[in-house]
């Protein structure tokens, strides 16, 4: 059995926080609609399928990749190999603002800290493109589905005898923006393990994976989950399925551009807010005071999300710096 070092330590410590965090500040944007849609049915239900697709996708990933859970995402971010105390900061600093609501930048808060200026400059531009991507998109295909499709979800509820047909459209799409997620966020909490994993390692992060799954189901999201349910008819299976292969595809769109992180949160905002302002223009369903205002609160959100993990970053480096430089010199002055 090998020693447990300090470092073991603060490496499972970060990469368990990491885990939950990453579970109720992300997951909710792929399983947000999800969850709306799906509040009458038991939650262990949902619980079991959304684990289902875990399983598959991340045993997938590492059979076919050798052992490597990131899906290829961690290739240009080094192993740290040892972890100190503040590598543990990042994901505390995330759980705190998620209680707030806040749908922070993920990627750019967990793995700037092991990231080069270049990548993360890199992870900042792939990150606001996914946003434009997914603003200007759903803009599009929302104001030539708004009518035929949205208005008639707004004004006709589901019929029984259709319900059974949405419902499968619903946990099909679901499963595939799910399995995409899972591709490109991963990274974000197993950047702190090594990057090629044995067989042992990878059931004991499933089954922990699992486990932090069915309390994101029981408590049915959190307050993320309310960013959500301010949405224009999100809790329609119907409307939730479009969303659900819309932002699937963007995506699947972006994990082959390259290998380079990004924060799905300004995607999904993205994504929401067009979504909102094709809605309006096309239906005038809602207010346009009440329109805007929401879609400005979750883009200062995530702005603000943006500026809080930035200063994070440079805080936690600092303190690497900090420390580093005292240790050196302390060393010096014993050595001589």
């Amino acid at each position: 059995m090998p020693d447990i070092t300090p470092s073991t330590i603060f490496m499972i410590s970060g990469f368990l926080l990491a885990l939950y965090s990453c579970v109720s500040n992300d997951v909710i944007q792929t399983l947000g609609t999800f969850l709306s849609s799906n509040e009458k049915r038991p939650w262990w239900i949902i619980w079991a399928f959304t684990s289902l697709i875990l399983v598959l996708t991340l045993t997938y990933g590492w059979c076919i990749n050798n052992g490597d859970l990131a899906f290829g995402r961690l290739d240009q971010i080094p192993y740290q190999g040892i972890f100190h105390w503040w590598h543990v900061l990042p994901p505390i600093i995330l759980l705190i603002l998620t209680r707030f609501g806040m749908p922070v930048s993920t990627t750019f808060l967990l793995l700037s800290v092991f990231s080069s200026n270049v990548i993360i400059g890199k992870m900042i531009l792939k990150s606001f493109m996914g946003y434009i991507v997914a603003f200007v998109a759903s803009i599009v295909l929302y104001t030539v589905i708004a009518k035929p499709f949205e208005k008639k979800f707004l004004k006709k509820k589901l019929k029984k005898k259709k319900r059974m047909k949405w419902v499968i459209i619903q946990w099909l799409t679901t499963g595939f923006l799910w399995s995409q997620w899972i591709m490109q966020d991963v990274a974000n909490m197993f950047v702190y393990l090594p990057r090629k994993i044995d067989v042992v390692t990878l059931i004991v992060i499933l089954l922990v994976f699992v486990a932090f799954l069915a309390l994101l189901c029981f408590f049915r999201g959190g307050e993320i989950q309310k960013i959500v349910k301010l949405k224009t008819n999100t809790e329609d299976i119907r409307a939730a399925s479009f969303i659900n292969i819309i932002f699937g595809f963007i995506l699947m769109y972006f994990k082959q551009i390259n290998n380079i992180p990004m924060s799905t949160s300004w995607v999904f905002v993205g994504l929401l807010a067009g979504r909102e302002i094709a809605l309006y223009t096309r239906l005038k369903h809602r207010s346009s005071k009440k329109m805007w205002k929401n879609i400005g609160k979750d883009f200062i959100k995530v702005t603000a999300g943006l500026a809080i993990s930035v200063l994070a970053v440079v805080f936690i480096l600092n303190i690497n710096w900090v420390e580093t430089t005292w240790v050196e010199i302390f060393n010096g002055m014993f050595n001589k």
